[in-house]
């Protein structure tokens, strides 16, 4: 039985990792902290977990409690993995952040996306994407995944097949995405309160949302995104809208994505619209194509879960794969209804 740890395993990250690794055959939870809830059992935060881990209490981080770990999942912000992940590199089997701080290939784009500078270009060049859909082979054995963010798993899984085929253009890229509540986190924020967010939609991040570059880093192209947050616990939807770069029609869509994603675990490939309850709880992804002859527009949509496929469950598929383990073990392509 391979031994995980959660770093920051109090928030909804590391709650959706405690539940999909209470199901995994092969891994089990070894040490979880949480430092704002240090002390705290983890049942008590979240009775959910109650039947699986009713003693596991929630620790401070001590570097000497990870060593020799097979696995640690980072639920840090950004700036905290990246001073925290150089300590873990080396020490465990594998680490997996699902913070932003590995991701962007290019560090001269950290400043104006996220802030601050990256102090580890040689780290950050041995990190993995760990979307195994698009990068299964390099995941094989890697030490650093970075997960991607949740927005660009479904913009990456809806586009890339196209632009990759060369059937959208690489310019002009539109993506609208719509996503859950608690994509914010477990902190307390005022856009996050019930009385802000019922009954409201909102855009947000309009012209520099920080998932841009990732989504132009994984599609190979040029996006114009905007997220909207929409009054759900979980989902996103994302709509893209792209010009045709050849002869195109819905079918030769669907069917470039269903060569793309054939024997893939997570991912549907259908004619119907996906709807972000299908893929509730589960780690699939939803996919569909059109295209309109009227406005000379190709349209792809992808619907995933933001906790599951978008976060929790995309890193421990990815870690699945680094591992060497059953690449679903852990997790379900199942949605829950109703």
């Amino acid at each position: 039985m391979l031994r995980a740890g959660i770093i920051g395993a109090s928030g909804y990250t590391g709650a959706e990792l405690l539940r999909t690794i209470a199901q995994h055959p092969g891994m089990e939870v070894a040490y979880a902290t949480g430092d704002t809830q240090a002390g705290t059992r983890a049942a008590a935060l979240y009775p959910s977990l109650a039947a699986h881990y009713p003693g596991l209490v929630f620790e401070s981080f001590d570097p000497a409690r990870a060593d020799g770990l097979d696995v640690v999942f980072l639920g840090l912000p950004h700036e905290a993995s990246l001073a925290l992940a150089p300590q873990l590199v080396g020490t465990v089997g594998c680490v997996v952040d699902l913070s932003a701080a590995y991701r962007l290939k290019d560090a001269s784009l950290y400043p104006q996306w996220y802030g601050f500078t990256h102090d580890q270009p040689g780290l950050l060049g041995d990190a993995v994407y760990g979307l195994p859909e698009r990068h299964r082979s390099e995941l094989k054995g890697a030490g650093l995944v970075a997960t991607p963010g949740c927005h660009v798993t479904a913009a990456t899984l809806a586009l890339a097949p196209l632009v990759e085929r060369g059937l959208v253009a690489t310019t002009g890229i539109v993506v609208n995405s719509i996503t859950g509540i608690s994509g914010a986190g477990r902190g307390l924020k005022h856009s996050s309160l019930f009385c802000s967010a019922d009954e409201d939609v909102t855009a947000y991040g309009l012209l520099d949302h920080r998932h841009t570059p990732e989504i132009e880093q994984e599609v190979g192209a040029q996006v114009l995104f905007t997220p909207h947050l929409a009054p759900m616990n979980r989902g996103i939807l994302a709509t893209c809208y792209a010009r045709p770069a050849a002869d195109v029609t819905t079918a030769s869509l669907l069917a470039a994505l269903a060569d793309a994603y054939a024997g893939e675990p997570f991912v549907v490939v259908s004619e119907a619209s996906p709807s972000t309850k299908a893929t509730l709880g589960s780690n699939a992804a939803h996919l569909t194509a059109r295209f309109d002859q009227r406005t000379g527009t190709v349209m792809a949509i992808g619907a995933i879960d933001n906790l599951a496929k978008g976060a929790s469950g995309g890193a421990l598929q990815a870690a699945n794969v680094a591992l060497g383990l059953p690449e679903t073990a852990g997790l379900s392509a199942v949605g829950m209804y109703p």
